[in-house]
């Protein structure tokens, strides 16, 4: 496979200095623009005022790119049509010479594989709704249990099955802790109503974590810290039970299915709470790039 670090990225890695991924699926399909491109850029701040250097990973042209540069972050914020690509899409996009933004699964892969331990994302894909009839369990699941990356996430969006997630991610062997949160998150909100059994406390000690599963045969799992918006961040609970029921009814009326489906729903929230639901992702993005790269600061420095 095709792939190339951007030249600071490189040297970061190669020097033990902290890297954070951060994921191109929101910029193309997660935010519209110009948002996109705003919390984009922004998100490479906040990691870099953080001591870190940001990777912003996609596929331009067939090249697997960990570090995109700002002419295409802003290609891929401003252009239509860029196809989505899980972990699974990667070989076909490369030899086809294709453009792509690539999901949490695939930014892990590509992350993994240059060396990179640390990634922020928004929220996880997770065990679909009636995924008993439809099967639809997103790929960044099974991606984690075999993909040595700590993900920084705000749990995975209300519109999926929240308990049925955290089991899957339980059967596949994959940790979770809460950072200073015992509850999981439900991305737009707080508390999912889903309880974790593990928290961390700090970055050093999240820190601990990332760096002792090696040592004890986990070098080829990945670890979720699920960072949950402060109650105040939130969006108001009533709006977003509201916006859910419409949103799933909707879902249903008119019959979306596969990777459509979260797209549908998110634009579905947008409309329904009024554009809020868009300012809440842009804190949890920012939030969760903050709190990664604080945590790639400390497990350089204990590496060092």
């Amino acid at each position: 496979m095709s792939v190339e670090v951007r030249a600071d990225v490189g040297e970061a890695l190669r020097e033990g200095a902290p890297v954070v991924a951060l994921e191109s699926t929101l910029i193309s399909h997660g935010l519209p623009h110009p948002e996109n491109l705003e919390v984009a850029r922004e998100a490479e701040r906040v990691v870099r005022a953080e001591g870190a250097v940001p990777a912003t990973i996609g596929v331009i042209g067939g090249v697997a790119k960990v570090g995109l540069d700002e002419a295409e972050i802003e290609f891929m914020a401003t252009t239509e049509g860029v196809p989505k690509l899980s972990a699974r899409d990667l070989p076909a996009a490369v030899a086809s010479g294709s453009d792509g933004t690539t999901t949490v699964a695939a930014t892990a892969h590509l992350a993994a594989l240059v060396g990179i331990r640390l990634f922020a994302t928004g929220g996880l894909g997770g065990v679909h709704r009636e995924a008993r009839e439809s099967w639809d369990v997103s790929a960044d699941l099974a991606a984690l249990a075999r993909t040595p990356v700590a993900v920084v996430c705000s749990g995975v969006k209300s519109i999926l099955d929240v308990p049925a997630t955290l089991e899957y991610l339980e059967t596949l062997g994959v940790p979770v802790v809460g950072f200073r949160t015992l509850r999981f998150p439900g991305f737009y909100l707080t508390d999912s109503g889903s309880p974790l059994d593990w928290a961390v406390e700090s970055e050093e000690e999240a820190a601990r974590v990332i760096g002792g599963m090696r040592s004890i045969g986990f070098e080829g799992s990945g670890l979720v810290v699920a960072n949950a918006l402060q109650e105040e961040e939130q969006l108001d609970p009533a709006l977003h039970d509201r916006a859910l029921h419409t949103s799933l009814e909707e879902l249903k009326r008119h019959g979306v299915r596969g990777k459509d489906v979260t797209p549908f729903l998110l634009e579905r929230f947008a409309k329904e709470t009024r554009g809020e639901s868009l300012h809440v992702n842009r804190r949890i993005i920012l939030n969760n790039a903050s709190l990664a790269a604080s945590i790639a600061f400390a497990l350089s420095a204990g590496r060092s």
